[in-house]
């Protein structure tokens, strides 16, 4: 059967397109074989035409000369998404980056099934919490990229309800599920009523029990655990003026958020910092902070981080190498000290998985299966926390980074077909 539409997965950290019929759903190859794209980009200084995905981490890691830009969708639901960034002489908006991104995926997606003009794209339940103007605004923002890469019809589904279709497709009895998805930017919950006898309906609202997310995900965890492990070696907490004050925490905020490092490439930023070691006490660090920044480390340190978060999922302790960037030292990093950085984010996602329940009227016996995706779902505290606060619960896991992309292709099949 011929698809007439598609569901797309845009996402903090990666990127998953489906082919939706009313039949079923199959992810496209984005990059070589593999299924997910990688939601970056890379500019190099004199070419107008930019890379994705792994092509472009990979041209940044090897010392092009450009900017990798990662972490695009936290650009919506900020003040970021109406801001331009230099990419060498020229000004480039974050509307037209995030253009040309979906543009990739168009064309990736024409030439598998060229012509299909609908679309379903998945959302986060917030795109901002506690701000429903903003909210709009991002979804919005969001449908005009889309409708400017050619999708001339446009729908949206929340991600957790996307992944709940993609597991109700492969059981055979009726259950209460909880969804957990924990993406790169934001966790969504869902608590639905899954069920072969239930597939084919055409309006499945009354399944959703209750639906709730906030703005926490794997980059949060990864800026925390930067925080501590990587910027107190680059001056964070560090004296200057005798004592009398501490190096500035925003810089160091920016320097550790994947979507604001580019800020501390400004000029104005530099020529600040060159002031501020100047007044260190312990100029050293703050050495190594200049160094970075005039050598625009940042993305390099980042990813040093998060594959220091993913060792951490297998091991209890992981070597954070910043000698190679930033001249030492190398600190190791422990699973206890993990823990430690992320509590607060920790404690919110624990507190909403709660309210989820809470709204859906249900205690966490009621729920059968807890269904875990999005990349940061795999991570042992997270699962860890899951089955403390419902026990009794089978923890199942799909696609970690397709499921949700799955479930918007079976929608838009659905939905369109």
């Amino acid at each position: 059967m011929i698809p007439t539409a598609c569901g797309i997965d845009f996402g903090t950290s990666n990127s998953t397109l489906g082919l939706g019929r009313p039949d079923g759903a199959q992810l496209i190859a984005l990059e070589g074989e593999e299924a997910t794209l990688p939601s970056a980009v890379f500019w190099e200084v004199d070419d107008p035409a930019p890379i994705f995905g792994r092509a472009a981490i990979a041209a940044y890691a090897e010392g092009e000369e450009g900017r990798l830009l990662r972490g695009l969708k936290s650009t919506l639901g900020s003040s970021l998404i109406t801001e331009r960034t230099a990419i060498g002489r020229r000004s480039v908006s974050f509307v037209e980056i995030l253009g040309r991104y979906f543009g990739h995926l168009r064309a990736r997606l024409d030439a598998v099934a060229p012509g299909i003009e609908r679309a379903v794209l998945g959302r986060p339940v917030h795109f901002v919490d506690d701000d429903p103007e903003g909210d709009r605004a991002a979804q919005g923002a969001l449908e005009e990229i889309a409708r400017g890469a050619g999708f001339a019809e446009v729908g949206f589904q929340y991600e957790p309800i996307a992944a709940a279709l993609h597991y109700e497709s492969g059981i055979s009895e009726e259950e209460l599920v909880l969804i957990v998805d924990i993406g790169g930017g934001t966790s969504d919950f869902s608590v639905v009523r899954v069920g072969p006898g239930r597939r084919a309906r055409p309006d499945r609202a009354d399944d959703i029990l209750a639906n709730d997310g906030i703005r926490v995900g794997g980059t949060d965890l990864d800026r925390l655990l930067s925080l501590a492990a990587a910027m107190p070696h680059l001056g964070l907490g560090s004296p200057i003026r005798g004592g009398k004050g501490e190096m500035p925490r925003h810089y160091y905020v920016d320097f550790a958020t994947w979507h604001r490092i580019n800020r501390l490439y400004a000029a104005r930023a530099l020529s600040d910092l060159k002031a501020l070691l100047r007044e260190a006490d312990a100029p050293e660090r703050v050495e190594r902070m200049l160094r970075a920044v005039e050598d625009r480390r940042g993305h390099a340190i980042a990813m040093a981080v998060e594959g220091v978060k993913v060792a951490l999922s297998e091991t209890e302790a992981a070597r954070l190498e910043l000698k190679p960037l930033v001249g030492g030292p190398n600190p190791v990093v422990t699973h206890e000290a993990f823990e430690v950085a992320i509590a607060a984010p920790l404690a919110r996602i624990g507190a909403r998985i709660e309210t989820v329940l809470a709204q859906a009227g249900v205690g966490a016996s009621a729920i059968g299966t807890v269904f875990m995706t999005g990349g940061s779902s795999r991570l042992p505290v997270l699962r860890g926390l899951v089955q403390t606060l419902l026990p009794e619960a089978r923890i199942a896991t799909g696609n970690m980074l397709g499921s949700v992309g799955t479930g918007l292709a079976l929608d838009a099949g659905r939905r369109f077909g």
